[in-house]
Parts: C-alpha cells; sequence; structure tokens
C-alpha cells in the first residue's frame, strides 16, 4: 500500500514537472517582466492576417496560436538564464532543424511533429542584448518549414508582428 502511494506521488510529481518547461509556462512567467513585448494572436485575427495577402497566407498556413515575444537579455547571466529555458523546452520533444551559437547568442529553430507534418514550431533568438521566440502552433508542410527557415521568413514574419501590433499604431489605446 505504501509502495502504491509513492508511486502515484511520483507519477503526479513527474507529470507536472513535465509540463514546467512548456511555452506556456515560459510565456505566462515573462509576459510582465519589464521592457517585455508580448504578442498572442487569437484564432480570429489569424484569418483577419491570413487575408491580407497570399504571401501572409502561405506564412499562416493552418496555424491554431501564434506568440511572439521580445526581452531585453541585456547581460551574461540573464542571457544564460534565458538559453537554459529555451534548451529546456525544447530539448524533449523538439526537433532542432536548425541552430547557430556563438559564445552566448542563440539562433534555433525547433519543431515537433506527429506522423507527417509539422504541428508546432519555434523560433529563438538572443544576440545578448535581446532575446525573442516565435511560436507556431497548428498543422503545417515540413517542406514548407524547411523552405521558410532557409529563407529566414520566420525572422521576417517576427518584425512583421511587431510593426502589425506596435503600440504606436492607430486603435490600439496607451495609458
Amino acid at each position: 500500500m505504501i509502495k502504491r502511494a509513492f508511486l502515484l506521488i511520483g507519477l503526479i510529481l513527474s507529470a507536472s514537472c513535465g509540463s514546467y518547461n512548456s511555452i506556456d509556462t515560459f510565456y505566462n512567467a515573462h509576459k510582465n517582466d519589464n521592457q517585455v513585448t508580448a504578442i498572442r494572436i487569437p484564432r480570429f485575427m489569424l484569418t483577419l492576417i491570413s487575408g491580407i495577402s497570399p504571401e501572409m497566407q502561405s506564412l499562416v498556413g493552418n496555424t491554431k496560436d501564434l506568440r511572439y515575444m521580445r526581452f531585453p537579455s541585456a547581460t551574461p547571466a540573464r542571457t544564460q538564464f534565458l538559453n537554459n529555458q529555451m534548451n529546456g523546452i525544447t530539448g524533449n520533444s523538439f526537433i532542432e532543424v536548425y541552430r547557430k551559437n556563438d559564445d552566448l547568442k542563440r539562433n534555433v529553430v525547433s519543431i515537433r511533429e506527429k506522423c507527417n507534418s509539422v504541428k508546432e514550431i519555434l523560433i529563438y533568438n538572443n544576440d545578448n542584448l535581446n532575446g525573442s521566440f516565435l511560436y507556431f502552433n497548428g498543422d503545417f508542410d515540413p517542406v514548407k518549414v524547411r523552405e521558410m527557415a532557409k529563407n529566414n521568413e520566420f525572422g521576417k514574419m517576427g518584425d512583421g508582428l511587431i510593426k502589425q501590433f506596435n503600440p504606436e499604431t492607430p486603435g490600439i489605446n496607451q495609458p
């Protein structure tokens, strides 16, 4: 009886620790940090964004969840901390399709596959001054994802999201 209780407690603890390293946890932990820009696009707006042009349609595709976050990373300790957090997220079930390390600087594209399609895409960049991630959840063609990563289209989309949702944009009220 005691062995079963310990086994049950162990399973609960391992399940709760496994969900700690997720994009949701990272996003929620850092969205209120100082000097952070966090964008999470609801599904109805994905439809609006994809209707802007054929290029945006091909970028957005069958996305169910799209998030972008840019955060300060001005000290080596902070950069290492953020790099370790992203490694924890991508380390278990993501496949790295691209990685470039330059001391503490990082440029990583990781995907999560299921059968013959890509279900999640996570692009993480850190240049020792600022870090950012762009996250897609949906159903994507692996060939198209590879082509987009090769042509740096994900980076362009992150820049476009910042411009689209810039606080100075008319219609977004500032306090």
